[in-house]
């Protein structure tokens, strides 16, 4: 078993003793996805000095219902990854994308 399948298995245990699979419905985790991502923003809101931990703590937390999300809906995560980089390789060519940060349809 490679890393990712034990932490989708450690995220299932941790869900399944708690009793709490029963509240994670797809629209529900990926509120909780929005919701930590915006904690993650919280850590930056005044200024750029932040504090790494708490960072990583809330990186970990958009992670953890991401991998919940994906499983609900038999989604491989890396494979659906893989090529949506592969993807916006074609969208953003380096000749026209390097040093810019303009949307692909505009370069």
């Amino acid at each position: 078993m490679n890393r990712y399948e034990e932490l989708k298995e450690k995220i299932r245990r941790f869900n399944r003793e708690r009793d709490w699979e029963q509240f994670h419905s797809p629209e529900n985790l990926a509120k909780s996805v929005c919701i930590e991502a915006a904690e993650l923003l919280e850590c930056f809101q005044w200024d750029d000095d932040f504090d790494l931990n708490a960072v990583s703590e809330e990186m970990a937390d958009v992670f953890t219902y991401l991998i919940d999300l994906a499983d609900r809906l038999d989604v491989d995560l890396l494979e659906v990854t893989d090529r949506k980089m592969d993807k916006n390789a074609l969208k953003y060519p380096v000749k026209k994308a390097k040093g810019k940060n303009t949307k692909y349809d505009r370069l």
